[in-house]
């Protein structure tokens, strides 16, 4: 088509370069004042200027833009503040551990500073080192920003990384600020005393955006330019046809029996729009695997925070004893299946400590929400009538 049509090969590599650049397509956030882009760039470039050191968490669902819009601040600021500003990032999925945490810290450090990196240095050295570094910065009034990916998962443990930042930030020689980024709204509840004493408490809330804000972004993406290379009666007619309303996928799905557009069509639009992931995960389980993932919820709405495969197990044969279900598991059958739901990523441990410990004693957690796990199993055809039972009491 494209050899065809020189026009249209020309807008499409145009369209899949704007699709491939998260820059772009996160560029309009920045045009508002009271957008989460100009707030964060805000405090950031405050910081800099003010040689005052800053805490914030960025706080929304996965998919929300926290770490696209964080990106765009942080390029813009590179741009505006070259010699500066220096970023650390880290990632709570990679260093959790405090003592991968310091040497990740290190190695940038050394890196951004042209310095000779040790793998041989110990946590105390890699902690000192870093203290020493902050100083240093902070009287060459060099900012340095801490960026921590999955912040959740950094606040579990002793949180010695957490208390070490926020500790030589109270120093008025020190120059930094510290992000952290999660899907958990509660991130900050999860902080010990000592840490959340030390925390500035702000945070910026992101939300998944309004259909207005989706159209928009949409033609912002998808419409070609009228003066650019592109013949223009092309790119204004490309433009006249395009169709990002929700309102055209509900036409598509539109039952030609009754001849009218329903409810039905449009939450089947929103779903092909609406990427659920752990809802098409659902979908692939097994029924001893929704067995116990009931079982887990079961015994969160029990308030019963710390449980393992064991606990678990017992919540199943209580079932099984007073319900007399259809539907009973061998013990070996149930930890492979407890076993795949953790491969899969539906449910984790709640740490990283005693991973010698064996899979039945190891706490866990469901990634699952209630919602989640109610929605997934009135889509799954053969789920047997007692889990809906045990979801709904």
């Amino acid at each position: 088509m494209g050899r065809e049509n020189p026009a249209a090969e020309e807008a499409l590599c145009l369209l899949r370069s704007r699709l491939c650049d998260p820059n772009f397509i996160f560029k309009p956030l920045s045009d508002s004042p009271d957008s989460n882009y100009s707030k964060l760039k805000f405090m950031i470039s405050s910081s800099i200027t003010e040689a005052c050191n800053n805490s914030v968490l960025l706080l929304g669902p996965r998919g929300s833009g926290k770490v696209a819009v964080l990106e765009l601040v942080l390029r813009d600021l590179l741009l505006e503040y070259p010699d500066m500003i220096s970023v650390i990032k880290l990632s709570g999925l990679l260093h959790s551990e405090d003592v991968c945490a310091f040497k990740e810290i290190a190695r940038q450090l050394c890196v951004e500073n042209q310095l000779l990196f040790s793998k041989m240095a110990s946590f105390d050295d890699n902690s000192q080192f870093m203290i020493a570094m902050l100083r240093e910065c902070g009287l060459a009034h060099k900012t340095i920003v801490f960026v921590l990916d999955e912040f959740d998962l950094f606040a579990q443990g002793k949180q010695r990384l957490l208390y070490s930042l926020l500790d030589a930030m109270q120093s008025v020689t020190s120059q930094a600020v510290v992000i952290g980024v999660s899907c958990r709204l509660d991130a900050d509840q999860l902080l010990e005393k000592r840490v959340r004493s030390r925390f500035s408490h702000r945070k910026l809330l992101f939300l998944p955006p309004s259909s207005e804000d989706l159209q928009r972004l949409m033609e912002h993406i998808l419409s070609l330019p009228i003066d650019s290379s592109l013949p223009q009666d092309y790119a204004v007619e490309f433009n006249a046809k395009l169709q990002t309303d929700i309102r055209f996928r509900a036409v598509s799905n539109m039952k030609l029996e009754n001849g009218f557009l329903t409810l039905e069509n449009f939450e089947a639009a929103l779903s092909n729009v609406q990427r659920q992931p752990k809802l098409e995960s659902l979908k692939d389980c097994s029924i001893v695997e929704l067995y116990i993932l009931v079982c887990m919820k079961r015994l969160e709405v029990k308030e019963q925070n710390s449980y393992n495969f064991n606990s678990m197990m017992k919540e199943y044969k209580s079932i099984h004893d007073s319900l007399r279900t259809p539907d009973y598991y061998s013990r070996s059958v149930c930890l492979r299946a407890f076993e795949h739901l953790l491969q899969r990523e539906l449910i984790s441990f709640t740490d990283k400590r005693g991973q010698n410990q064996s899979v039945e004693f190891h706490p866990v957690k469901l990634l699952v929400s209630f919602h989640e796990l109610h929605q997934g199993l009135k889509s799954y055809r053969s789920c047997p009538a007692i889990l809906q039972k045990l979801m709904a009491g």
